[in-house]
């Protein structure tokens, strides 16, 4: 006998499995779930064991299932000879009404026909009987019937479902007893005896479908039984048909003309009530008809209505997004996603790939379905097909363009964004107006951070954002003016314009944001501001008093003079420019910086462009999402409210997101999680298809291009505005020999799964602001991977390229070492014509390159095949002395040809 799982046996035992694993653990077999099993000396003691419980389970349930049995069988018995005696009563009263009735018109007709006689005029018509009388039995006996079939219905499959369990109680005792080896063949399980039905009487039929037909034939029954009773009375026929009455009384044929005199008057009725719901029917349909064609109209109307004020919102989100809006409002336009891969482009299209592939191989393009196309190729593809597209990039495709309403904009604080060159003083600048004293924290007197804080000045805010002057920073410096709203040029007034200066003018350009220059360091005795004012102008900046449109203020930041002008001449810029925004919406802008804090986990440091963001709203910003747990103010205090133009530190988020990421709020946190983790999928598709791996196919254009060499990195820093720096100063170094591969790049310290990353992709760790975490310095003393940590991005970018130009293919150098003059040539048999040379110049080795030089030109290279003075092989001969020299595989020597001896060697590269 085979092993068997506890829940088997237990179904076997008509028993739960929790009970069967009760009765086990009191016979101590182990069994710890419904899906242990037991071996077969387990099943047979549980067999033994349990056998007398199921037996006497069995026999209990089949008494008390045999006597509900007999009682339902003895009530069902007992109601049908109720409801017998009450229709046989029903029937005897009824036949003795209707004899009563018939005694009764018999004797009206003999006195009518004696009356006939006397006084014709006076004949009145035989009284008929009440047709409804016979109807009402009819609908009683009819819902009793149906009664009494439902319930030996209910009847029948109680006795069905008590044999069953009979029956399955007996196998179960049957194979209890197979089990121990008693061949004792169980009886079969009598089947209960099923109450025969009584016979139902019959009912008048009910089917209206012919109903006309019907009537018809009623009315030529009736027609026929009346001619055929008036031939058999005759005129003078009282006594014989007072006879032939008594003689011919039926009751069941009396019951039936009955029964057919109200069928056809029940038929009539029914007939005139389905023509009154017809006329009804037809009426109310007009009238719905006649009120629907008037809705539609008017839900026409409606529905142009939305549709001309959609185009009008897509036509100026268009317009506000700089684009044709031709093809935004025009339906045969199709929007195709940056990067999309062809079974994409396909769909959007609704074309087969097929037809896709096809044109992309007569273009030379060889695409699989899930390899993306270039936006060049989609638009060739869709043209070839007849088809206009757009392709739409992922900045573009996720951009939501806010159109409020003039009543619900209100005023706002500035946002001002302090720019200029390294050292120039621009956290200076704002630590004079703050008093913070953040130069005095910062990693040699640069600005790593975007730093964002809140001036008041009276009622007046004004919100601060310093950007790095550094160059390396060129990205952090684009989204502070891309948030911003009046950007303070700070220039030295001892150093004038530099090439950081030059870049933030462009980004201000760019942005179309008011510039307000600050001439700084005017205390110093070299300061010269108006040299300063001469050179911007070369650059589109000028002065207002010089008949331009920008406003200087000379101030100093170490002294602090003049900070309040400048304050002032802010607050009249932002006055110029009417800056509103609506407080009351959701809760919109852009992330300023973004880091890992290792108590409170991904913070995201915001600038509210527009709305009110509170503690608890879904937030989505690039590919993070998650519940505002707490905002914290620039200085350290939460708050439960941020409104436009505040800067505040949301935590809460699941991931860290990009700097410069816009954020908004959502009102359902699974739409948040849905938009953020389609982004982070796109986000990681594009990743890949950008990563560059050896393949067959691009293995010939690799040869051709050259041999390459690549130097891996792995970037660990504490924001993410530091790791962006880091990769632009990589992009701009010189590649085209050493190509710099950041493998992963993160916030955070430098954990051992870098470590391991490292070691697996051959890479270099770099730490900028960040240190190894547990045992990870460990690990990569075992794994010989190389951890550099900086504080100052100096240091990193100048090590970074030092490693760079020490993998460059050093230079080919051909250094010269000696000149020997042939003047002689000598035939050696076997051996070949050797050359009697005098070194004129240098030293000449046995094993340098040679060239043969005849009249300038030089007509053959290769190598010595001997070098000897006298008759002594020798290494080298200096200048002046004279010997022989045979050159390899050259025998075409003459009197006057010089051999000029070489060495390659290979020089270190420095750039």
């Amino acid at each position: 006998m085979a092993s068997m799982r506890v829940h088997e046996l237990a179904k076997e035992f008509d028993m739960s499995s929790g009970d069967l694993l009760d009765r086990l653990k009191e016979m101590k077999i182990p069994a710890k779930s419904h899906a242990s099993m037991l071996n077969d000396a387990y099943v047979d003691k549980i067999r033994k064991n349990l056998e007398p419980e199921i037996r006497a389970r069995a026999g209990a349930l089949e008494a008390e299932e045999a006597a509900a049995l007999a009682a339902e069988q003895e009530e069902a018995e007992r109601k049908r000879a109720e409801e017998e005696a009450e229709r046989k009563a029903a029937r005897e009263k009824e036949l003795a009404e209707r004899e009563a009735a018939r005694a009764r018109r018999e004797g009206s007709r003999s006195d009518d026909d004696a009356e006939g006689e006397e006084h014709p005029a006076r004949k009145q018509a035989p009284k008929q009987p009440s047709a409804f009388a016979s109807l009402e039995q009819q609908i009683a006996s009819e819902k009793e019937r149906v009664e009494r079939e439902r319930q030996e219905a209910r009847a029948r499959a109680r006795a069905e479902k008590a044999a069953a369990e009979v029956a399955k109680k007996r196998a179960v005792e049957e194979a209890l007893r197979r089990g121990h080896k008693k061949p004792a063949k169980a009886a079969p399980a009598p089947a209960p005896a099923r109450p025969a039905p009584a016979p139902a009487p019959s009912r008048p039929k009910n089917n209206f479908d012919s109903l006309l037909s019907q009537i018809e034939a009623e009315k030529q029954r009736m027609e026929a039984a009346k001619s055929a009773q008036a031939d058999t009375r005759g005129p003078r026929g009282g006594k014989k048909g007072k006879k032939g009455g008594a003689h011919q009384v039926v009751p069941e044929l009396e019951a039936q003309m009955t029964a057919g005199e109200d069928r056809y008057a029940q038929m009539a009725v029914q007939a005139e009530k389905l023509q009154r719901d017809k006329v009804l029917a037809e009426a109310r349909a007009a009238v719905a008809a006649a009120n629907t064609h008037e809705g539609e109209g008017r839900r026409k109307k409606r529905k142009e209505k939305r549709e001309a004020e959609a185009r009008e919102r897509a036509e100026l989100e268009a317009i506000e997004r700089g684009l044709d809006p031709t093809l935004v409002l025009d339906d045969s336009v199709v929007e195709i996603p940056q990067g999309a891969s062809v079974a994409k482009f396909a769909e959007l299209l609704g074309v087969q790939p097929n037809d896709v592939i096809k044109r992309l191989f007569m273009l030379g393009q060889v695409l699989t379905l899930t390899q993306t196309m270039s936006d060049e190729t989609m638009e060739l593809i869709a043209d070839d097909m007849g088809r206009k597209v757009r392709v739409v990039s992922p900045e573009e495709e996720y951009a939501v363009v806010y159109n409020d309403s003039e009543a619900d904009l209100k005023p706002r604080p500035p946002v001002v964004t302090v720019m200029g060159h390294v050292d120039h003083g621009k956290t200076s600048l704002l630590d004079a107006i703050r008093d913070t004293g953040v130069v005095a924290s910062e990693a040699g007197g640069i600005t790593q951070h975007i730093g964002a804080s809140v001036v008041n000045i009276g009622d007046r805010q004004i919100t601060f954002i310093d950007t790095p002057g550094h160059e390396a920073f060129t990205a952090m410096r684009a989204r502070g003016a891309q948030v911003t709203d009046v950007i303070v040029l700070v220039v030295a007034a001892d150093d004038g314009v530099m090439p950081q200066t030059i870049e933030a003018i462009n980004h201000a350009k760019a942005a179309e944001v008011p510039i307000v220059v600050a001439v700084n360091k005017i205390d110093k005795p070299g300061a010269n501001p108006d040299r300063v004012r001469q050179e911007l102008t070369e650059y589109g900046v000028i002065p207002e008093e010089w008949g331009g449109s920008n406003m200087f203020v000379e101030v100093s930041a170490k002294k602090k003079l003049h900070i309040d002008d400048l304050l002032e001449t802010i607050i009249l810029q932002a006055d110029v420019l009417e800056l509103k925004a609506n407080p009351d919406a959701s809760a919109s802008g852009f992330v300023i910086e973004a880091n890992l804090d290792k108590g409170r986990g991904p913070v995201a440091t915001v600038l509210i462009q527009r709305g009110t963001l509170h503690t608890g709203d879904v937030v989505v910003a690039g590919t993070s999402y998650g519940r505002v747990r707490a905002l914290v103010n620039p200085r350290g205090e939460h708050v439960a409210e941020a409104k436009p133009a505040d800067p505040v530190e949301i935590l809460g988020l699941n991931s860290v997101p990009t700097a410069g990421d816009e954020f908004r709020v959502f009102e359902d946190e699974r739409d948040a999680r849905k938009l953020a983790e389609e982004r982070a999928l796109r986000a990681r598709l594009a990743a890949q298809e950008t990563k560059s791996h050896m393949s067959l196919d691009d293995l010939f254009s690799r040869i051709e291009d050259g041999k390459t060499t690549d130097l891996n990195l792995i970037v660990k820093a504490d924001v993410q505005g530091s790791i962006e720096a880091l990769r632009d100063a990589f992009d701009k170094m010189d590649q085209s020999e050493v190509r710099i591969n950041i493998v992963h790049s993160a916030v955070g310290g430098i954990t051992e799964t870098d470590v391991t990353l490292a070691a697996a992709s051959d890479a270099i760790i770099i730490g900028f602001n960040v240190r190894p975490t547990g045992k990870s310095r460990q690990q990569a003393e075992k794994e010989k991977v190389d951890i550099r940590l900086y504080r100052v991005i100096y240091q990193a970018i100048e090590d970074i390229n030092a490693a760079r130009v020490g993998l460059l293919s050093p230079d080919i150098v051909e250094e010269d070492t000696g000149i020997a003059e042939v003047r002689e040539t000598f035939k050696v048999p076997k051996v070949g014509t050797i050359a009697g040379c005098y070194v004129v110049e240098g030293e000449i080795h046995r094993d340098d390159k040679v060239r043969i030089v005849r009249d300038g030109t030089v007509i053959f290279e290769g190598h010595m095949a001997s070098l000897r003075r006298f008759k002594d092989d020798v290494k080298s001969v200096k200048q002046g002395y004279e010997c022989g020299i045979g050159i390899e595989k050259f025998q075409d020597l003459k009197v006057g040809d010089t051999i000029e001896g070489y060495q390659v060697k290979e020089v270190e590269r420095t750039e």
